[in-house]
């Protein structure tokens, strides 16, 4: 009736960051995604170049070279959104951010738009991959389905300790 004894989750659901397809980290085509180097987490190979918070914190690193977003959550977790492999060696030119480090996020607002076109004409990966930076934090990961997701789509539950 009252749930006093109901155990409290520890689970927080993360959303897909892009509209695309969904694979699981271990498949990005880059040693230090794919070996969970960084962290664990999820890739989408995008449908178009918006991206948005997979997850509501604060805005704690952005790249000047605007390929790599950090939030970190009220519990102190570090996510890492990282748009395309070897993109920082294109100084910025395809991304356009609409946030500033010290930002507020809630999840699904629009973080950044990257032009995929140029990208990919220019040889590059443009899989958008979301990393959970400080694993210490977490007890767990779920795996991911693959499969065609859309932004602001629950496709992943973190467990804290």
């Amino acid at each position: 009736m009252f749930n006093f004894f109901k155990k409290k989750s520890n689970g927080v659901e993360v959303d897909a960051a892009v509209d695309g397809k969904i694979m699981p980290i271990t498949d990005v085509k880059d040693d230090v995604f794919s070996t969970k180097m960084l962290g664990d987490g999820y890739a989408i190979k995008p449908s178009d170049g918006h991206v948005y918070a997979p997850i509501g914190g604060t805005i704690s690193t952005l790249f000047p070279t605007k390929h790599a977003i950090g939030i970190t959550t009220e519990q102190g977790l570090e996510v890492l959104i990282h748009l395309g492999l070897d993109t920082v060696e294109l100084k910025g030119a395809p991304f356009t951010v609409n946030i500033k480090k010290g930002d507020k996020v809630k999840r699904g607002d629009s973080l950044a738009t990257m032009d995929i076109k140029m990208i990919t004409d220019k040889g590059y990966d443009d899989s958008a991959i979301v990393v959970y930076t400080n694993m210490k934090l977490l007890k767990s990961v779920s795996t991911i389905n693959s499969g065609q997701v859309t932004h602001g789509q629950k496709v992943q539950t973190i467990e804290f300790n």
